[in-house]
């Protein structure tokens, strides 16, 4: 056994521990990050690039198959084939030179990576066991950054025809018949695309319909595009687990029924990675399942820090960046603190659904005077140009200075307009900022001034 002694350990090479990581070498810091799997974290690995590479193949095979059945632009195709192998494979390409770029950077900004599980010793120092042997790593200040885990259903464990995300992207043939337990954001992307490529899709969702954390009128076109796609959603339904014919079976308002399946996708969310590395030797304070941390990521351990999915909602891999980033500058002497006015997230479903600030909802129950306009995806001509009118942008602002506190949008690509939506609630953008800026047309974002133009009752196009 070696000893290492570093200023800065960090435990976990996920997004926001490799940045953490990559920053902090950047800034001199003397840094050792700890890593069981490859560099990249589950984002990376098996969640994130993986699902999205998976989805843009699903896509373009789905694309080909409405040219083989009609020709609205005057494009017809023959009916098109799949060698799901060579997607697979191309979609692995990019995980390993993902894989190799992370790997790169550390390297590069001189932080030294150790490959093994790590054990907590102490505030202080942990054990990497790997089979090149073991490690006892000593340092000033240590960052958790363990990331989450598929939660697990006590009646549908992990086995056999029971898979989690992982498993989904890793099926080394398309199923016939694909049951998904959960309609979130995971489960309809995965179920979305898997139907693209040709699996007959059932849903199950214990909530009255599909995306609750959403407002209805965000997801009713992802709902209508489920069911163009010929995906039977079961809301309101509860998995009760598998009769003996491996079949799912479902509570629904109807009585019982069995849902015969090649695999059931389980996706009812994620919890943070607590166990296993040794958190029970630290006396931590918790937040529920999270380790608590304060707005510069300290725990209650001096210094001890904590980032990512480990320390609760939301579960975002940017979110973790910015925290890494943040802690790494703090590792350097800098004061600094992480400003969590604004996190964007987006649902990679079909359309996407893009959302940042507030919505409807909770500028209600905050107590917020509101004005509000949204505009459809069907008066935009970008839209209609690339056939996918489905959609719109909304905008939330207070009504007595109408500064912008929300902007949500649901539509094809428009993922692509997080950033601006993040950026005009970051920067205290007001209706006025936005309607007054001269929009590029045709583009999708045209929608978004227009918008802001009806929230101020000058709307033109609608």
């Amino acid at each position: 056994m070696t000893d290492i002694s570093c200023k800065l350990l960090v435990i976990g090479a996920g997004p926001g521990g490799y940045v953490c990581a990559i920053r902090a070498g950047q800034l001199g810091v003397d840094t050792v990050i700890v890593e069981a799997a490859k560099p990249g974290g589950t984002c990376l690995n098996i969640g994130c690039i993986p699902s999205k590479a998976l989805i843009h193949a699903a896509d373009e095979f789905h694309r080909l198959h409405e040219f083989s059945e009609k020709a609205p632009m005057g494009i017809s195709a023959s009916a098109p084939a799949i060698d799901f192998d060579q997607t697979l494979a191309w979609k692995d390409q990019i995980v390993s030179r993902l894989n190799s770029g992370v790997s790169g950077l550390l390297k590069k900004a001189k932080v030294r990576l150790v490959s093994g599980q790590a054990t907590v010793l102490d505030g202080k120092s942990v054990r990497v066991d790997s089979p090149e042997g073991s490690h006892t790593i000593h340092a000033e200040m240590v960052v958790f950054a363990t990331g989450s885990t598929p939660v697990e259903l006590p009646m549908l464990p992990f086995a056999g025809p029971v898979i989690s995300s992982t498993e989904a992207l890793a099926l080394t043939e398309v199923p016939k018949r694909l049951a998904v337990v959960g309609g979130g954001y995971i489960g309809l992307e995965l179920g979305t695309a898997y139907a693209k490529l040709g699996a007959q899709v059932t849903v199950v969702e214990a909530s009255t319909r599909i995306l609750p954390q959403y407002d209805k009128e965000l997801t009713a076109p992802v709902s209508a595009r489920l069911s163009a796609l010929g995906i039977e959603v079961l809301a309101d339904a509860k998995a009760m687990g598998l009769s003996a014919q491996n079949e799912l079976l479902v509570e629904t308002k109807a009585g019982q029924r069995a849902l015969a399946a090649d695999k059931i996708l389980v996706t009812v969310g994620r919890r943070p990675r607590t166990t296993g590395w040794g958190l029970e030797k630290l006396s931590l304070t918790m937040d529920g399942p999270f380790i608590k941390i304060d707005s510069t990521c300290r725990t209650s351990m001096s210094g001890v820090y904590a980032i990512g999915d480990v320390t609760g909602e939301p579960m975002l891999a940017h979110r973790a960046m910015a925290q890494g980033e943040m802690v790494a500058e703090i590792a350097a002497g800098h004061r600094t603190e992480w400003d969590r006015r604004c996190i964007p997230a987006v649902c990679f479903t079909d359309p996407e659904i893009a959302t940042a600030g507030l919505l409807p909802a909770e500028a209600a129950a905050a107590g917020i005077e509101t004005v509000s306009a949204s505009f459809p995806f069907q008066a935009n001509g970008r839209a209609m140009t690339t056939e996918r009118e489905d959609g719109f942008i909304r905008v939330i602002a207070r009504a007595d200075n109408h500064l912008l506190l929300g902007l949500q949008g649901v539509g094809a690509g428009i993922s692509e307009l997080s950033a601006a939506f993040a950026l005009l609630i970051e920067t205290g953008a007001r209706l006025e900022d936005v309607a007054g800026t001269i929009h590029a047309h045709p583009t999708q974002s045209e929608a978004l001034q227009e918008a802001c133009l009806r929230a101020l009752g000058k709307a033109i196009h609608v």
